[in-house]
């Protein structure tokens, strides 16, 4: 809108305190409106320079007591003109640099943010409820608008690819998780791409809290900040930030085979010692445990209280330890496809609800002790810690669930501890 050519040696008083601001006004009058110069700017509570310099212009008085000064942008076009034979537009160009014309700056980036959603939209996912909802979010939001201003759109489809790749999203949940590094060379070309704080990891994992919470029935959730939320929602879609360091506590689970880590197992629970296998040794010897009958618990307390009080003679015990890690799903899973049944509880909050329900769903796992009758029992016997977070179904015993709610308090499965130590001996 105009020319970058030095500023001529006469421009010297245009400098000066009574036309900063107004010539400053004008630069973003005329920007956001394309250059017209039909409109009209303001200063407010003016100083005596810009009251002078605005009677100059429009050759109109203008009382000291004025809290605002109007001038037509037509007017000062026309006293630069006639004092300085360079109009408004050409003048701001010389001083400060050439004008940006917003109005096509932001049309433009309308047409890349179309055409950046509507080669996400081609994706297999779309089909998928989350997947829209996650790309009308990071459009509303404005992330997509700083993604193309910072250059950066390509980290979109980048995004997209990644999606395309999990295991879990794409339907294929019977595979290996992906380490991270891999995961990221597949889907990139760069092992480094989904490096923990970085952008596309960000995107990334806003649409898998988005899956999670679609799949939860609730609203989209923010990103967890703590590295194991993150590591959840990693694991969720059947990929590992580090396959040594997914693990999984276990208490007498024996293994079928005559690989080192079987062998580790069985001499564990022969002496009744808790034992911790890591996702990489899970893959590489691909553990079966020998078990028909596995109790899953959420808390290492009860874990180890079984291994205090009851030692080699205690039940099959797998804790999840909150969460259950990539590790825990990958044992269970190869326990239950060899024909073992799973009785699976967690605490009494809402956590411990999807907890269980996802694991009744993955696993055909059996809820133990998590009956409405079970949580009233352990109610009455003493103080609880209110619930948080957002409420769950319990679709097993759908009292259970609104049990809870009546009483807004959580149980931790301690508590049940006399009780689950009989069922475990």
């Amino acid at each position: 809108m105009s020319t970058d050519q030095p500023a001529p040696s006469s421009y010297a008083e245009l400098h000066e305190e009574g036309w900063r601001r107004l010539l400053a006004a004008a630069r973003r009058c005329l920007e956001r409106t394309g250059g017209a110069l039909d409109g009209d700017i303001g200063l407010t509570s003016p100083t005596e320079a810009e009251r002078r310099t605005v009677i100059g212009i429009t050759g109109r008085y203008r009382p000291e007591t004025a809290k605002r000064l109007t001038v037509p942008l037509a007017d000062l076009d026309a006293y630069l003109h006639t004092r300085y034979g360079t109009g408004l537009l050409q003048t701001l160009g010389r001083l400060h640099g050439p004008l940006r014309d917003r109005p096509a700056e932001r049309a433009d980036e309308a047409s890349a943010s179309a055409r950046a959603l509507a080669a996400a939209e081609a994706s297999p996912l779309a089909g998928q409820d989350w997947y829209p909802a996650w790309l009308e979010r990071i459009a509303a939001d404005g992330t997509l608008t700083r993604l193309l201003r910072r250059g950066d759109a390509a980290l979109l489809q980048a995004a997209v690819r990644v999606l395309e790749t999990l295991p879990e999203v794409r339907g294929d949940g019977g595979r290996s998780p992906l380490p991270l590094p891999v995961l990221a060379e597949w889907a990139t070309g760069d092992t480094k791409a989904l490096l923990p704080g970085g952008p596309l990891e960000q995107l990334v994992l806003r649409a898998l809290a988005q899956r999670t919470a679609a799949g939860d029935g609730q609203p989209a959730r923010a990103v967890p900040r703590d590295r194991e939320g993150r590591r959840a929602l990693w694991e969720s879609a059947g990929a590992v930030a580090d396959d040594l360091a997914s693990q999984v506590l276990v208490l007498n689970i024996g293994a079928r085979g005559d690989d080192v880590v079987c062998d580790w197992l069985r001499d564990a629970s022969g002496f009744g010692i808790p034992f911790r296998l890591t996702l990489h040794q899970l893959t590489a010897a691909d553990v079966v445990p020998a078990a028909r009958e596995i109790h899953v618990c959420e808390n290492p307390a009860v874990l180890r209280a079984a291994a205090a009080e009851l030692e080699d003679r205690a039940a099959p015990l797998v804790c999840t330890e909150g969460i259950p890690s990539a590790a825990c799903h990958k044992l269970l899973a190869a326990a239950a496809r060899s024909g073992a049944r799973l009785h699976w509880r967690a605490d009494f909050d809402w956590t411990g609800l999807r907890i269980t329900a996802a694991a009744v769903e993955r696993h055909g796992a059996r809820p133990w002790r998590m009956t409405t009758a079970d949580y009233r029992s352990a109610l009455a016997g003493g103080e609880s810690t209110p619930l948080t977070g957002p409420p769950a179904a319990s679709p097993w015993d759908p009292a259970l669930a609104s049990a809870l709610s009546e009483s807004g308090q959580a149980v931790m499965e301690e508590r049940l501890l006399p009780e689950l130590l009989s069922d475990l001996g």
